[in-house]
């Protein structure tokens, strides 16, 4: 079985907000002083991968896929160690412009040079910009079914049932393959790379196409959505101090300010 995953290199969500900055051009976080990690869902979507691996008598293949530029290859080799075997990179100054349509097609295009795969697997969303567009249209050109928010996915003899996460409780599904599948954090934490695993990351090299290689160029990538601004929320707080010279008085004084403020 082969199994491809796409997984983006995102700005670090932890950071603190006061890290975040426009650049120049008011529409886009500058990144240049935040550390770049790999998308938290698409971790999860890595480590349904290998528990598939790990699941499978028979020889399985993991392939992760990622469509950027500026790639810091120390934080997308650690996607490999956990048990991935390649590492495809669509490394084109290009894609800096691509919004998700862009994005959807480059990363198809990037899987049917790569594949074929019997199933590929996403993250939910990216952390980013949260919009989880990017699998349901490269589902649709790649002509696959997509299941979406899986919490357990299983595979084997050309079938995936996947587990999915409701409102209320779960759906279990049933898919033939190849399919798309998106992966949520109810999977479960993804495991922590053993030593190991790190070494033989660090030697493998990535396969890296341009958008060129693809057969493809920026007039096909044209975005469909246009960015008029972008602005980081300013958070004001306001407190006042009720004094008094004991807690009953300070509680009464609390009380009638309250009372001011129709409060209470």
């Amino acid at each position: 079985m082969r199994i491809a995953v796409c997984a983006k290199q995102v700005p670090d969500p932890d950071i603190p907000p006061s890290r975040f900055k426009l650049d120049s051009s008011g529409k886009s976080i500058d990144a240049s002083a935040i550390t770049p990690v790999v998308n938290g869902f698409d971790l999860n979507a890595i480590e349904a991968a290998v528990r598939i691996k790990e699941s499978e008598s028979g020889d399985t293949e993991i392939t992760i896929i990622s469509a950027g530029t500026d790639f810091a290859l120390d934080v997308m080799k650690k996607a490999l160690a956990t048990g991935s075997d390649e590492l495809v990179l669509v490394d084109d100054p290009d894609t800096n412009a691509l919004d998700a349509a862009g994005t959807a097609k480059t990363l198809a295009a990037a899987i049917e040079k790569s594949g074929p795969f019997d199933l590929i697997l996403c993250g939910r969303q990216a952390s980013d910009w949260d919009q989880a567009h990017v699998p349901l249209m490269l589902a649709e050109h790649l002509d696959l079914p997509c299941i979406t928010v899986a919490q357990r996915v299983e595979a084997s003899d050309n079938t995936a049932r996947i587990e999915r996460v409701l409102a209320d409780g779960f759906q279990e599904v049933e898919v033939s393959l190849p399919a798309v599948v998106t992966v949520s954090n109810e999977l479960g934490e993804p495991r922590y790379p053993a030593l190991r695993g790190i070494m033989m990351a660090t030697r493998k090299q990535p396969t890296t196409y341009s958008l060129g290689d693809l057969g493809l160029d920026s007039d096909q990538l044209t975005p469909l959505v246009h960015l008029e601004g972008l602005e980081i929320p300013v958070s004001e707080g306001q407190a006042e101090l009720i004094e008094g010279d004991d807690d009953s008085e300070k509680g009464r004084n609390l009380a009638i300010r309250l009372r001011e403020e129709g409060l209470v």
